[in-house]
């Protein structure tokens, strides 16, 4: 099936009981055993599994293509599941732009567990190569990056990190890309994560994170160990919420896509522009990269005033459209100086902005732009 369909129809099933097209919420936390003390239904407890989350896991794993799924409280979540099943001494190499809340799970979280961590530039494929190790156990790849837009080569980070070590396995964080735009694995990369809080559930109101594997592997397994055992899964309601939002997630990317598209091209030639960070526009150092790998280049984009954190942030308070908001991937457009929110060592442009175009009308959208730039 395209995937439009599998959007509508991967791990649903109308309700037995009572016939419901829409999937019930099933809060209970514990469930019946048989006479002989089994659970025939394959359901114990809710914690470890519960028929809400296990549908959202069928999904995604149908999105993906792939045979397995793991639904977690939070994108964050994902990530302390994976670090956490590394031994001490082993060594991850992650993008040197990448997602400050990893920062935090391998640095501090994790501070005292004896990881080594070396933080390079992933498009740069020699200076991923010399980063390499004989204990590298985890390659990060964000593609495209949060928030300059940074576009990776999946397949040759991939073939790379096969040819340095059996023992290496790659994991993509695709949350700017979704299950839509770009499949990592199909690019030969282990494992996938999302942030389903962002455009999967795409109404920003419920948080939740999904790992997603090709093939079995420890990692994995001790993943699923932390989300059964550790307790860090979502709520019944929030796969619910989730699910249902995936049902539009493929009309929503490309609309969402549409929309960056032009107000890229619009920021672009502003002469308040300095730069804009978008890999749909041509001169995008890894638009062909993109193109190949991608198959729109989403709704995420960031963009360069010139002149310095007050002028950034004045444009961000002249705002009537975008939202002063955190996060992305709603419907509604957002905008945020983001080194204000990554704190004192961020490695952010402190004249930058970034922003979730949402699924307004592209020319009004547009037209706040402009008159926030004056």
């Amino acid at each position: 099936m395209k995937i439009e369909t599998r959007a509508v129809h991967a791990g649903r099933h109308i309700d037995p009981a009572t016939g419901a097209v829409t999937m019930p919420i099933h809060l209970s936390t514990t469930f019946e055993r048989s006479p002989a003390g089994e659970y025939p239904l394959g359901f114990s407890y809710s914690r470890e599994d519960n028929p809400n989350r296990r549908a959202l896991e069928e999904c995604l794993a149908s999105l993906e293509s792939v045979k397995a799924a793991l639904c977690f409280s939070s994108g964050l979540a994902v990530a302390t599941a994976l670090v956490q099943g590394l031994e001490p001494g082993d060594h991850i190499i992650a993008p040197d732009d990448v997602y400050w809340g990893l920062r935090k799970v391998i640095g501090e979280v994790f501070g005292k567990w004896g990881l080594e961590t070396t933080y390079a530039d992933m498009t740069d494929i020699d200076d991923f190569h010399a980063a390499l190790r004989p204990n590298t156990r985890l390659v990060w790849v964000e593609t495209p990056s949060n928030p300059l837009m940074k576009v990776t080569d999946l397949t040759a980070i991939a073939a790379l990190s096969r040819q340095a070590g059996a023992n290496i396995l790659t994991v993509c964080d695709g949350t700017f890309a979704t299950p839509i735009l770009q499949h990592p694995l199909e690019c030969g990369i282990d494992m996938v994560i999302h942030s389903t809080t962002k455009y999967i559930s795409g109404h920003s109101d419920v948080v939740g994170g999904a790992l997603i594997t090709r093939h079995d592997n420890y990692l994995f397994e001790r993943a699923r160990k932390s989300q059964r055992y550790g307790g860090s899964v979502p709520s019944p309601f929030d796969c619910w919420l989730t699910l249902r939002g995936v049902d539009t997630l493929p009309y929503r990317v490309r609309a969402h896509s549409e929309n960056a598209q032009r107000v890229a091209q619009y920021l672009k030639a502003h002469a308040a522009v300095e730069t804009v960070h978008y890999p749909g526009l041509p001169d995008h150092p890894g638009h062909k990269t993109a193109a190949r790998q991608m198959s729109a280049f989403g709704g995420m984009l960031s963009f360069q005033v010139h002149g310095d954190r007050e002028t950034a942030l004045g444009v961000a308070a002249r705002c009537r459209l975008f939202i002063r908001a955190t996060s992305l991937g709603g419907a509604h457009s957002l905008i945020e100086h983001r080194a204000s929110v990554e704190g004192p060592q961020t490695r952010t442009p402190q004249n930058l902005l970034r922003v979730s175009v949402g699924l307004e009308h592209p020319d009004d959208l547009i037209a706040d732009l402009e008159q926030a730039l004056q």
